[in-house]
Protein backbone atom coordinates (compact mmCIF):
# COMPACT_ATOMS: atom_id res chain seq x y z
CA UNK A 1 0.00 0.00 0.00
CA UNK A 2 1.44 3.37 -0.98
CA UNK A 3 -0.40 5.39 1.67
CA UNK A 4 0.99 6.05 5.13
CA UNK A 5 -1.27 6.03 8.18
CA UNK A 6 -0.90 9.72 8.90
CA UNK A 7 -3.32 11.31 6.42
CA UNK A 8 -4.05 14.87 7.50
CA UNK A 9 -1.45 14.90 10.28
CA UNK A 10 1.65 15.90 8.33
CA UNK A 11 2.55 19.12 6.55
CA UNK A 12 5.24 21.77 6.79
CA UNK A 13 5.70 25.14 8.47
CA UNK A 14 7.29 27.59 6.03
CA UNK A 15 8.01 31.19 6.99
CA UNK A 16 4.74 33.09 6.55
CA UNK A 17 5.85 36.57 5.38
CA UNK A 18 2.27 37.67 6.13
CA UNK A 19 3.49 40.79 7.94
CA UNK A 20 4.23 42.50 4.63
CA UNK A 21 0.54 43.00 3.79
CA UNK A 22 -1.72 41.67 6.58
CA UNK A 23 -2.24 45.22 7.88
CA UNK A 24 -2.81 46.69 4.39
CA UNK A 25 -6.49 47.36 3.69
CA UNK A 26 -7.87 46.50 0.27
CA UNK A 27 -7.49 49.31 -2.28
CA UNK A 28 -9.02 49.57 -5.76
CA UNK A 29 -6.37 49.22 -8.45
CA UNK A 30 -6.14 51.51 -11.44
CA UNK A 31 -8.25 50.58 -14.43
CA UNK A 32 -6.11 49.21 -17.30
CA UNK A 33 -6.07 50.98 -20.66
CA UNK A 34 -6.21 47.53 -22.24
CA UNK A 35 -7.59 44.35 -20.70
CA UNK A 36 -6.39 40.96 -21.98
CA UNK A 37 -9.15 38.60 -20.88
CA UNK A 38 -8.44 34.86 -21.37
CA UNK A 39 -11.26 32.40 -22.04
CA UNK A 40 -9.48 29.66 -20.02
CA UNK A 41 -9.85 30.94 -16.46
CA UNK A 42 -11.41 27.86 -14.90
CA UNK A 43 -11.22 24.10 -14.71
CA UNK A 44 -13.00 22.54 -17.67
CA UNK A 45 -13.67 23.59 -21.24
CA UNK A 46 -12.62 27.11 -22.34
CA UNK A 47 -15.49 29.53 -22.82
CA UNK A 48 -16.68 30.17 -26.38
CA UNK A 49 -15.97 33.69 -27.65
CA UNK A 50 -19.16 35.52 -28.71
CA UNK A 51 -17.72 38.92 -29.70
CA UNK A 52 -15.72 40.05 -32.71
CA UNK A 53 -12.97 42.57 -33.32
CA UNK A 54 -14.57 46.00 -33.64
CA UNK A 55 -17.45 45.31 -31.24
CA UNK A 56 -18.18 47.85 -28.52
CA UNK A 57 -18.76 46.09 -25.20
CA UNK A 58 -20.08 47.23 -21.84
CA UNK A 59 -18.61 46.50 -18.45
CA UNK A 60 -19.96 43.15 -17.28
CA UNK A 61 -21.11 42.05 -20.74
CA UNK A 62 -20.64 38.37 -21.63
CA UNK A 63 -17.76 38.10 -24.11
CA UNK A 64 -17.34 34.30 -23.95
CA UNK A 65 -20.09 31.83 -23.09
CA UNK A 66 -19.85 28.70 -20.98
CA UNK A 67 -19.13 25.79 -23.33
CA UNK A 68 -20.10 22.58 -21.54
CA UNK A 69 -21.22 21.58 -18.05
CA UNK A 70 -17.74 22.08 -16.54
CA UNK A 71 -17.06 25.54 -17.91
CA UNK A 72 -17.74 29.17 -17.01
CA UNK A 73 -18.76 32.37 -18.76
CA UNK A 74 -16.32 35.26 -19.12
CA UNK A 75 -17.33 38.93 -18.89
CA UNK A 76 -15.80 42.22 -19.98
CA UNK A 77 -14.05 43.77 -16.99
CA UNK A 78 -13.97 47.22 -18.61
CA UNK A 79 -16.11 49.01 -21.21
CA UNK A 80 -14.51 49.55 -24.58
CA UNK A 81 -13.76 48.31 -28.04
CA UNK A 82 -12.64 44.78 -28.86
CA UNK A 83 -9.34 45.42 -30.61
CA UNK A 84 -8.08 41.87 -30.85
CA UNK A 85 -8.62 38.17 -30.23
CA UNK A 86 -5.19 36.75 -29.53
CA UNK A 87 -3.33 33.68 -28.33
CA UNK A 88 -1.51 34.70 -25.16
CA UNK A 89 0.41 32.95 -22.42
CA UNK A 90 -1.48 32.81 -19.15
CA UNK A 91 -0.02 32.41 -15.68
CA UNK A 92 -0.15 28.60 -15.79
CA UNK A 93 2.46 28.60 -18.55
CA UNK A 94 0.16 27.57 -21.38
CA UNK A 95 -1.61 29.51 -24.14
CA UNK A 96 -5.21 30.64 -24.18
CA UNK A 97 -7.39 32.65 -26.53
CA UNK A 98 -7.96 36.11 -25.08
CA UNK A 99 -10.31 38.97 -25.90
CA UNK A 100 -8.42 42.28 -25.91
CA UNK A 101 -10.51 45.31 -24.93
CA UNK A 102 -9.31 48.91 -25.24
CA UNK A 103 -10.87 51.19 -22.63
CA UNK A 104 -13.55 53.62 -23.83
CA UNK A 105 -17.06 54.62 -22.82
CA UNK A 106 -18.62 54.71 -19.37
CA UNK A 107 -18.61 52.16 -16.59
CA UNK A 108 -22.04 50.71 -15.87
CA UNK A 109 -21.21 49.05 -12.53
CA UNK A 110 -17.93 50.22 -11.02
CA UNK A 111 -18.62 53.14 -8.69
CA UNK A 112 -22.35 53.09 -9.45
CA UNK A 113 -25.27 52.28 -7.18
CA UNK A 114 -26.96 49.05 -8.20
CA UNK A 115 -30.50 47.86 -7.56
CA UNK A 116 -30.16 45.25 -4.83
CA UNK A 117 -31.81 41.84 -5.12
CA UNK A 118 -33.56 40.34 -2.09
CA UNK A 119 -32.09 36.84 -2.23
CA UNK A 120 -34.25 35.62 0.65
CA UNK A 121 -37.25 35.61 -1.67
CA UNK A 122 -35.40 33.75 -4.44
CA UNK A 123 -35.75 30.04 -5.14
CA UNK A 124 -32.63 27.92 -4.63
CA UNK A 125 -32.50 27.13 -8.35
CA UNK A 126 -32.62 30.85 -9.20
CA UNK A 127 -29.71 31.58 -6.85
CA UNK A 128 -27.59 28.88 -8.48
CA UNK A 129 -28.54 30.14 -11.94
CA UNK A 130 -27.47 33.69 -10.97
CA UNK A 131 -24.12 32.33 -9.74
CA UNK A 132 -23.71 30.39 -12.99
CA UNK A 133 -24.49 33.40 -15.18
CA UNK A 134 -22.03 35.56 -13.22
CA UNK A 135 -19.13 33.25 -14.03
CA UNK A 136 -18.24 32.55 -10.39
CA UNK A 137 -15.44 30.02 -9.90
CA UNK A 138 -13.36 28.92 -6.93
CA UNK A 139 -11.13 31.88 -6.11
CA UNK A 140 -8.83 29.97 -3.79
CA UNK A 141 -6.88 28.78 -6.81
CA UNK A 142 -8.77 25.69 -8.00
CA UNK A 143 -11.15 27.75 -10.20
CA UNK A 144 -13.80 25.00 -10.27
CA UNK A 145 -17.12 26.44 -11.54
CA UNK A 146 -19.09 27.21 -8.38
CA UNK A 147 -22.54 26.51 -9.76
CA UNK A 148 -21.48 22.91 -10.43
CA UNK A 149 -20.36 22.53 -6.82
CA UNK A 150 -23.72 23.84 -5.60
CA UNK A 151 -25.78 21.66 -7.97
CA UNK A 152 -26.10 18.58 -5.81
CA UNK A 153 -26.74 15.42 -7.90
CA UNK A 154 -29.87 13.40 -7.25
CA UNK A 155 -29.25 10.81 -4.57
CA UNK A 156 -26.56 12.86 -2.81
CA UNK A 157 -27.14 14.65 0.49
CA UNK A 158 -25.22 17.61 1.89
CA UNK A 159 -25.52 18.55 5.56
CA UNK A 160 -22.51 20.83 6.10
CA UNK A 161 -20.98 23.91 4.48
CA UNK A 162 -17.32 24.71 5.15
CA UNK A 163 -15.88 28.13 4.36
CA UNK A 164 -12.18 27.87 3.59
CA UNK A 165 -10.47 30.92 5.09
CA UNK A 166 -7.28 29.07 6.06
CA UNK A 167 -5.05 30.91 3.58
CA UNK A 168 -2.08 28.72 4.53
CA UNK A 169 0.15 29.73 1.60
CA UNK A 170 2.97 32.05 2.68
CA UNK A 171 2.78 35.74 1.66
CA UNK A 172 -0.93 35.73 0.70
CA UNK A 173 -3.27 37.89 2.78
CA UNK A 174 -6.14 38.65 0.39
CA UNK A 175 -8.63 36.38 2.23
CA UNK A 176 -7.45 37.74 5.58
CA UNK A 177 -8.16 41.28 4.43
CA UNK A 178 -11.50 40.27 2.90
CA UNK A 179 -12.61 39.12 6.35
CA UNK A 180 -11.50 42.40 7.94
CA UNK A 181 -12.58 44.79 5.17
CA UNK A 182 -15.61 42.99 3.69
CA UNK A 183 -16.75 40.84 6.59
CA UNK A 184 -20.44 41.69 6.25
CA UNK A 185 -20.42 40.88 2.53
CA UNK A 186 -18.69 37.58 3.36
CA UNK A 187 -21.34 36.58 5.90
CA UNK A 188 -24.16 37.50 3.53
CA UNK A 189 -22.50 35.45 0.78
CA UNK A 190 -22.24 32.49 3.16
CA UNK A 191 -25.94 32.89 4.01
CA UNK A 192 -26.80 32.78 0.31
CA UNK A 193 -24.80 29.57 -0.18
CA UNK A 194 -26.39 28.07 2.92
CA UNK A 195 -29.84 28.68 1.42
CA UNK A 196 -28.83 27.32 -1.98
CA UNK A 197 -27.58 24.10 -0.37
CA UNK A 198 -30.34 23.92 2.28
CA UNK A 199 -27.92 22.97 5.06
CA UNK A 200 -27.93 23.67 8.77
CA UNK A 201 -24.29 23.47 9.82
CA UNK A 202 -21.82 26.13 8.66
CA UNK A 203 -18.18 26.26 9.76
CA UNK A 204 -15.63 28.97 8.93
CA UNK A 205 -12.10 27.58 9.24
CA UNK A 206 -9.09 29.88 9.45
CA UNK A 207 -5.60 29.45 10.82
CA UNK A 208 -4.99 30.48 14.41
CA UNK A 209 -2.42 33.13 13.42
CA UNK A 210 -5.22 35.43 12.23
CA UNK A 211 -6.34 36.57 15.67
CA UNK A 212 -7.83 39.86 14.45
CA UNK A 213 -9.88 38.10 11.76
CA UNK A 214 -11.17 35.52 14.25
CA UNK A 215 -12.20 38.26 16.69
CA UNK A 216 -13.84 40.30 13.92
CA UNK A 217 -15.86 37.36 12.59
CA UNK A 218 -17.06 36.40 16.05
CA UNK A 219 -18.20 39.97 16.66
CA UNK A 220 -20.06 40.10 13.33
CA UNK A 221 -21.70 36.72 13.91
CA UNK A 222 -22.77 37.51 17.49
CA UNK A 223 -26.54 36.88 17.78
CA UNK A 224 -26.95 37.34 14.01
CA UNK A 225 -25.45 34.30 12.31
CA UNK A 226 -25.23 30.78 13.69
CA UNK A 227 -21.93 30.09 11.92
CA UNK A 228 -19.20 28.34 13.89
CA UNK A 229 -15.75 29.97 13.75
CA UNK A 230 -13.04 27.29 13.92
CA UNK A 231 -9.42 28.36 14.61
CA UNK A 232 -7.07 25.84 12.96
CA UNK A 233 -3.52 24.72 13.56
CA UNK A 234 -1.01 26.79 11.57
CA UNK A 235 0.52 24.49 8.98
CA UNK A 236 0.71 23.99 5.25
CA UNK A 237 -1.39 22.70 3.41
CA UNK A 238 -4.13 23.30 5.98
CA UNK A 239 -6.20 25.01 3.26
CA UNK A 240 -6.50 21.91 1.07
CA UNK A 241 -10.18 21.03 1.19
CA UNK A 242 -9.59 17.42 2.25
CA UNK A 243 -7.34 18.59 5.07
CA UNK A 244 -9.94 21.19 6.04
CA UNK A 245 -12.76 18.64 6.10
CA UNK A 246 -10.79 16.34 8.40
CA UNK A 247 -9.57 19.12 10.68
CA UNK A 248 -13.05 20.59 11.22
CA UNK A 249 -15.42 17.62 11.02
CA UNK A 250 -13.22 14.55 11.44
CA UNK A 251 -14.63 13.10 8.23
CA UNK A 252 -12.19 11.64 5.70
CA UNK A 253 -12.86 12.27 2.02
CA UNK A 254 -12.12 9.05 0.07
CA UNK A 255 -9.28 9.00 -2.45
CA UNK A 256 -10.32 10.39 -5.84
CA UNK A 257 -13.58 11.69 -4.34
CA UNK A 258 -14.90 15.15 -3.49
CA UNK A 259 -16.12 16.39 -0.07
CA UNK A 260 -19.63 15.87 -1.46
CA UNK A 261 -19.10 12.14 -0.83
CA UNK A 262 -19.11 12.79 2.92
CA UNK A 263 -21.95 15.33 2.83
CA UNK A 264 -19.86 18.50 2.70
CA UNK A 265 -19.39 21.42 0.29
CA UNK A 266 -16.33 23.68 0.65
CA UNK A 267 -16.39 27.30 -0.57
CA UNK A 268 -13.51 29.77 -0.47
CA UNK A 269 -13.75 33.13 1.32
CA UNK A 270 -13.31 35.26 -1.81
CA UNK A 271 -15.79 33.07 -3.69
CA UNK A 272 -18.44 33.69 -1.02
CA UNK A 273 -18.02 37.46 -1.43
CA UNK A 274 -18.22 37.10 -5.23
CA UNK A 275 -21.45 35.11 -4.76
CA UNK A 276 -22.92 37.92 -2.67
CA UNK A 277 -21.98 40.47 -5.34
CA UNK A 278 -23.45 38.28 -8.10
CA UNK A 279 -26.76 37.57 -6.38
CA UNK A 280 -27.37 40.82 -4.47
CA UNK A 281 -25.57 43.39 -6.64
CA UNK A 282 -26.06 41.52 -9.94
CA UNK A 283 -22.35 41.88 -10.65
CA UNK A 284 -20.46 39.23 -12.62
CA UNK A 285 -16.94 38.16 -11.65
CA UNK A 286 -14.85 40.90 -13.30
CA UNK A 287 -12.37 41.71 -10.55
CA UNK A 288 -10.75 40.14 -7.52
CA UNK A 289 -8.51 40.93 -4.55
CA UNK A 290 -4.83 40.22 -5.23
CA UNK A 291 -1.97 40.34 -2.72
CA UNK A 292 1.03 42.07 -4.34
CA UNK A 293 3.97 41.42 -2.06
CA UNK A 294 7.53 40.25 -1.45
CA UNK A 295 10.78 41.99 -0.58
CA UNK A 296 11.35 42.65 -4.26
CA UNK A 297 8.57 45.23 -4.61
CA UNK A 298 8.60 48.74 -3.21
CA UNK A 299 5.04 49.02 -1.84
CA UNK A 300 3.33 45.71 -0.99
CA UNK A 301 -0.48 46.01 -1.17
CA UNK A 302 -3.79 44.19 -1.31
CA UNK A 303 -5.50 45.44 -4.47
CA UNK A 304 -8.88 44.81 -6.05
CA UNK A 305 -7.82 44.33 -9.67
CA UNK A 306 -9.82 44.12 -12.90
CA UNK A 307 -9.54 40.73 -14.60
CA UNK A 308 -7.32 41.12 -17.66
CA UNK A 309 -4.99 43.72 -16.15
CA UNK A 310 -1.34 42.97 -17.07
CA UNK A 311 0.65 42.11 -13.95
CA UNK A 312 3.24 44.69 -15.00
CA UNK A 313 0.62 47.42 -14.54
CA UNK A 314 -0.19 46.12 -11.06
CA UNK A 315 3.48 45.99 -10.10
CA UNK A 316 4.00 49.58 -11.26
CA UNK A 317 1.07 50.68 -9.13
CA UNK A 318 2.90 49.18 -6.16
CA UNK A 319 5.98 51.31 -6.74
CA UNK A 320 7.73 48.98 -9.16
CA UNK A 321 10.36 46.31 -8.66
CA UNK A 322 13.51 46.63 -6.59
CA UNK A 323 16.88 45.91 -8.18
CA UNK A 324 17.34 42.70 -6.20
CA UNK A 325 14.15 40.97 -7.35
CA UNK A 326 14.83 37.41 -8.52
CA UNK A 327 11.47 35.86 -9.41
CA UNK A 328 7.91 36.95 -10.15
CA UNK A 329 5.42 34.30 -9.07
CA UNK A 330 1.66 34.31 -9.62
CA UNK A 331 -0.13 32.60 -6.74
CA UNK A 332 1.60 31.48 -3.58
CA UNK A 333 5.23 30.35 -3.38
CA UNK A 334 4.28 26.70 -2.80
CA UNK A 335 1.81 26.17 -5.66
CA UNK A 336 2.27 29.28 -7.78
CA UNK A 337 3.94 29.66 -11.17
CA UNK A 338 7.04 31.71 -11.96
CA UNK A 339 6.42 34.20 -14.78
CA UNK A 340 8.54 35.09 -17.78
CA UNK A 341 6.48 38.03 -19.05
CA UNK A 342 4.96 40.99 -17.19
CA UNK A 343 2.23 41.25 -19.83
CA UNK A 344 0.60 38.13 -18.35
CA UNK A 345 -2.89 39.18 -17.20
CA UNK A 346 -4.58 38.85 -13.83
CA UNK A 347 -7.22 36.13 -14.00
CA UNK A 348 -10.03 34.92 -11.76
CA UNK A 349 -7.66 32.55 -9.98
CA UNK A 350 -4.86 35.07 -9.39
CA UNK A 351 -4.58 35.34 -5.61
CA UNK A 352 -1.10 36.84 -5.47
CA UNK A 353 1.71 38.48 -7.39
CA UNK A 354 4.94 37.71 -5.52
CA UNK A 355 8.13 39.64 -6.18
CA UNK A 356 10.77 37.50 -4.51
CA UNK A 357 14.42 38.11 -3.72
CA UNK A 358 17.16 35.49 -3.38
CA UNK A 359 16.68 35.46 0.39
CA UNK A 360 13.01 34.54 0.02
CA UNK A 361 13.23 32.30 -3.01
CA UNK A 362 16.35 30.36 -2.02
CA UNK A 363 18.81 28.76 -4.36
CA UNK A 364 17.98 26.06 -6.86
CA UNK A 365 20.45 23.18 -6.72
CA UNK A 366 20.59 21.21 -9.96
CA UNK A 367 21.19 17.47 -9.80
CA UNK A 368 20.37 16.92 -6.13
CA UNK A 369 20.66 13.30 -5.04
CA UNK A 370 18.12 11.68 -2.71
CA UNK A 371 19.69 10.79 0.66
CA UNK A 372 16.69 8.66 1.73
CA UNK A 373 15.98 10.84 4.76
CA UNK A 374 12.20 10.40 4.46
CA UNK A 375 11.39 14.06 5.10
CA UNK A 376 9.22 14.31 1.98
CA UNK A 377 7.20 11.31 3.17
CA UNK A 378 6.68 12.89 6.58
CA UNK A 379 5.71 16.21 4.97
CA UNK A 380 3.12 14.74 2.59
CA UNK A 381 -0.35 15.34 3.98
CA UNK A 382 -1.88 12.93 1.50
CA UNK A 383 -0.11 9.79 2.65
CA UNK A 384 2.08 9.37 -0.42
CA UNK A 385 5.76 8.48 -0.80
CA UNK A 386 7.07 11.34 -2.97
CA UNK A 387 10.66 10.02 -3.16
CA UNK A 388 9.40 6.68 -4.50
CA UNK A 389 7.16 8.40 -7.06
CA UNK A 390 9.99 10.69 -8.11
CA UNK A 391 12.29 7.73 -8.72
CA UNK A 392 9.65 5.92 -10.81
CA UNK A 393 9.18 9.00 -12.97
CA UNK A 394 12.93 9.41 -13.46
CA UNK A 395 13.01 5.86 -14.84
CA UNK A 396 9.87 6.49 -16.92
CA UNK A 397 7.94 3.81 -15.04
CA UNK A 398 4.69 5.72 -15.42
CA UNK A 399 2.34 2.78 -14.95
CA UNK A 400 4.02 1.88 -11.67
CA UNK A 401 3.82 5.53 -10.65
CA UNK A 402 0.08 5.46 -11.35
CA UNK A 403 -0.26 2.27 -9.31
CA UNK A 404 1.63 4.00 -6.48
CA UNK A 405 -0.83 6.89 -6.31
CA UNK A 406 0.71 9.53 -8.59
CA UNK A 407 -2.63 11.05 -9.54
CA UNK A 408 -3.56 11.48 -5.87
CA UNK A 409 -0.79 14.06 -5.46
CA UNK A 410 -2.27 17.54 -4.92
CA UNK A 411 0.95 19.30 -6.04
CA UNK A 412 1.10 21.28 -2.80
CA UNK A 413 4.91 21.42 -2.89
CA UNK A 414 5.49 20.34 0.72
CA UNK A 415 7.81 17.57 -0.50
CA UNK A 416 10.10 19.92 -2.42
CA UNK A 417 10.08 22.42 0.44
CA UNK A 418 11.20 19.78 2.95
CA UNK A 419 13.88 18.14 0.73
CA UNK A 420 17.41 18.87 2.06
CA UNK A 421 18.88 17.79 -1.32
CA UNK A 422 16.75 20.49 -3.04
CA UNK A 423 15.30 17.96 -5.51
CA UNK A 424 12.42 19.59 -7.44
CA UNK A 425 10.09 16.72 -6.52
CA UNK A 426 6.76 18.44 -7.11
CA UNK A 427 7.88 19.72 -10.54
CA UNK A 428 8.91 16.17 -11.47
CA UNK A 429 5.58 14.79 -10.26
CA UNK A 430 3.69 17.38 -12.31
CA UNK A 431 5.65 16.34 -15.40
CA UNK A 432 5.09 12.70 -14.59
CA UNK A 433 1.36 13.29 -14.34
CA UNK A 434 1.28 14.68 -17.87
CA UNK A 435 3.00 11.57 -19.24
CA UNK A 436 0.83 9.29 -17.11
CA UNK A 437 -2.39 10.89 -18.37
CA UNK A 438 -1.18 10.38 -21.95
CA UNK A 439 -0.55 6.74 -21.08
CA UNK A 440 -4.08 6.41 -19.75
CA UNK A 441 -5.50 8.04 -22.90
CA UNK A 442 -3.47 5.76 -25.19
CA UNK A 443 -4.58 2.69 -23.23
CA UNK A 444 -8.22 3.73 -23.70
CA UNK A 445 -7.71 4.21 -27.43
CA UNK A 446 -5.90 0.89 -27.70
Amino acid sequence: MFFTKSFGLNGVHPEGYKHLTCKKSIESANVPNKAYIPVSQHIGAPAKIVVEVGDQVEEGQVIAEQDGFISSSIHASIPGKVVGIEDIYISLGRKSKAVVIELSGEFSQSGKNQQLQDWRSMAKSDIIERIKNAGIVGLGGATFPTYVKLSIPEGKKVDTLLINAAECEPFLTCDHRIILDKGQDLLEGISIVKKALDVQDVFIGLENNKKDAIKHLKALCNNRYDFKIVPLKVKYPQGDEKQLVKAITGRIVPVEKLPLEVGIVVVNTASAVAIKEAVVNQKPLIDRVVTVTGSGINEPKNLKVKVGTPIGDVIEECGGLKDNVLKIVIGGPMMGFAQMDLSTPVMKGTSGILCLTKEEYGEYVSGGICINCGRCIHACSFGLMPTHLNRLIEYKEFQQALDSGLLYCKECGACSYSCPAKIPIVQNLKLGKDFARKLILNNKKG
